[in-house]
């Protein structure tokens, strides 16, 4: 995501906090970390200089003749157009905004590009060019190589200080989308407190009245004076 991208995320959170009428906790946002950006020519030019005079100062005519020479002198060429004509209007566009990326990775590509070339020629004059101007070619070599790995030091720290920069911006905005949200949520009702349970009503205790004795009046006893039956005397034998 580039850094676009997140302030315009940051215009439409605002937007709808306008709109929706809530005023969101006042948050502050992540400040860009201060990066001292040197303009690419700053850091091109001297050794684009000592490349540009090495390849003026080569004579082709004092190199041994053949195919090696023929594809050296070629490459020279190459290298002298993209000097002159490709880079210098890649480098005022980088120059202008040395913060922008989509600005300066062009002119990272392009000055690889010539380092490549440049490799060639050099291997080139080890086999086939006079010694004087093997040690010139070769130290122009080396300053642009020294020269393209600064610019790549100052494009990696961009980059990074970019990504920084939208990853605490993308955390800022979600947490103040949270802060919002929770603002514009109404609290739940209260709930109704939960009616006690009815309490059963205890039956009284029921007794079982003893039903009163039958009092049962006493029989009668029998006369204990009884009229004795007349004894019938025995008959006396005769």
């Amino acid at each position: 995501m580039r850094l676009s991208n997140a302030v315009l995320v940051t215009a439409v959170l605002a937007s709808s906090w306008a709109a929706s009428g809530a005023q969101p906790t006042a948050t502050t946002l992540p400040q860009p970390a201060t990066v001292v950006l040197m303009a690419p020519t700053e850091i091109l030019k001297p050794a684009l200089d000592d490349v540009r005079t090495s390849l003026d100062g080569v004579k082709l005519d004092k190199w041994k003749k053949g195919t090696i020479r023929d594809e050296a002198g070629s490459n020279i060429n190459t290298i002298q157009h993209d000097l002159q004509n490709t880079l210098p209007p890649l480098l005022a566009t980088a120059d202008a905004e040395p913060g922008k990326l989509s600005k300066v990775l062009p002119v990272t590509r392009n000055v690889d590009a010539v380092y490549d070339v440049l490799v060639h020629v050099v291997e080139a004059s080890r086999v086939v060019a006079p010694g004087d101007q093997v040690g010139l070619l070769q130290q122009s070599l080396g300053k642009l190589e020294r020269a393209r790995v600064r610019l790549d030091e100052q494009v990696q720290h961009t980059a990074e200080a970019q990504e920084k920069q939208v990853t605490e911006l993308r955390s800022t905005i979600q947490t103040q989308t949270a802060q919002l949200r929770a603002a514009a949520t109404p609290p739940p009702a209260p709930a109704c407190p939960a009616p006690a349970p009815a309490k059963k009503k205890k039956k009284p205790a029921t007794t079982t009245a003893k039903k009163p004795e039958t009092m049962t009046a006493p029989k009668p006893e029998a006369n204990s004076t009884t009229t004795a039956s007349p004894v019938t005397p025995a008959t006396k034998p005769q």
